[in-house]
């Protein structure tokens, strides 16, 4: 069921990002690592020129998901030495949702991103300022 989610996300990212000022140039999926002893794993990641966008995609999103993921995000340029001097971004997508979760992650400074069956969306506040890792 991930998969289909990160498909249903992964078509209209280029174009959601771009509405939000992010002019994406690249994007690769489901990348995975071992560093230091620690295993990580990323889902989405769109390249522009100065910055990256992690993307952390879940069919239900729970308010652990956000903690994890920041935690993630906090260790993006370590696990990724060759993206460095880029701007981190994060954002999750999800299907469904616990209650408040949506706003739970656009307060910590993600860009969020609905994905019904159709055709995905970003559902942050028109004056959202994404927050860098």
């Amino acid at each position: 069921m991930g998969k289909l989610v990160e498909s249903l996300v992964e078509g209209d990212l280029i174009a959601l990002l771009k509405q939000r000022r992010v002019d994406v140039t690249d994007t690769f999926k489901r990348r995975s690592m071992r560093r230091n002893g620690i295993s990580y794993e990323f889902d989405i990641v769109p390249i522009t020129a100065n910055e990256i966008v992690i993307v952390e995609v879940k069919t239900t999103l729970r308010p652990g998901d956000i903690r994890d993921f920041l935690k993630k995000l906090k260790m993006a340029r370590t696990w990724m030495p060759e993206y460095s001097n880029k701007k981190v971004l994060g954002a999750v997508a999800f299907l469904t949702e616990d209650s408040g979760t949506s706003a739970l992650a656009e307060r910590k400074g993600l860009f969020v991103i609905r994905a019904p069956k159709d055709s995905a969306s970003i559902i942050n506040q028109n004056d959202f300022i994404p927050k860098c890792w």
